[in-house]
């Protein structure tokens, strides 16, 4: 599984964790991704789609 939200994209980005000593190591940040069955392209299939995606209402789901 791509850990990426099939409506806008948005996957896992990277930085630095910096410890109370200043140490910097590097880390990741995963986009808050939900599994659901949604319309696309006119018949039910599950996607993954992050929950602003979901929120904003840009993903029409099949119940």
């Amino acid at each position: 599984m791509a850990r990426q939200c099939y409506v806008c994209g948005k996957s896992k980005i990277s930085g630095n964790k910096i410890s109370h000593s200043n140490i910097k190591t590097k880390r990741k940040w995963h986009p808050n991704l939900k599994r659901i069955k949604a319309i696309v392209n006119g018949s039910p299939k599950r996607i993954h789609v992050c929950t602003r995606c979901l929120r904003s209402g840009k993903v029409e789901r099949a119940l």
